[in-house]
C-alpha cells in the first residue's frame, strides 16, 4: 500500500486490491503510478462526484498515454478521515458535477 498526497495535502490510499483492480479491469493503466500521483498532486480540476458527496474524481490532461491523447481520471473518495483511490481511467471527457478545484 502507498499513499500520495494531492493538491490540498491530504494523504490518499493506493492499495493493492486497487492497484489489482486496475490492473485487471483497466489494463491501460498499467505502469501508470506517476501519472496518477502527478493528477493528484497537480491536477488540471476536480469535479465533485453528483451521486456521492464524499467522491471527488481528479482530471488531469496528457497529450501521451497508451490509449492516445486523453484525460486521466483519479476517482477518490474522501470519508471519516479515511482517504482512498477507488479507480482511475483514461477518458475524452470530464463528467458533470460540483466544480470543486480549476488549475489557473
Amino acid at each position: 500500500m502507498i499513499y500520495i498526497s494531492d493538491n490540498k495535502n491530504r494523504k490518499i490510499r493506493f492499495s493493492n486490491e486497487r492497484k489489482i483492480h486496475l490492473e485487471e479491469n483497466h489494463p491501460e493503466m498499467n505502469n501508470q503510478l506517476d501519472k496518477i500521483e502527478e493528477t493528484l498532486t497537480s491536477p488540471d480540476i476536480i469535479i465533485k462526484s453528483k451521486t456521492d458527496i464524499t467522491v471527488e474524481l481528479f482530471y488531469k490532461y496528457y497529450s501521451v498515454t497508451p490509449v492516445s491523447a486523453k484525460y486521466l481520471c483519479v476517482v477518490t473518495k474522501f470519508a471519516d478521515g479515511d482517504n482512498f483511490i477507488i479507480t482511475a481511467y483514461f477518458t475524452d471527457t470530464i463528467k458533470k458535477g460540483k466544480l470543486i478545484w480549476k488549475k489557473k
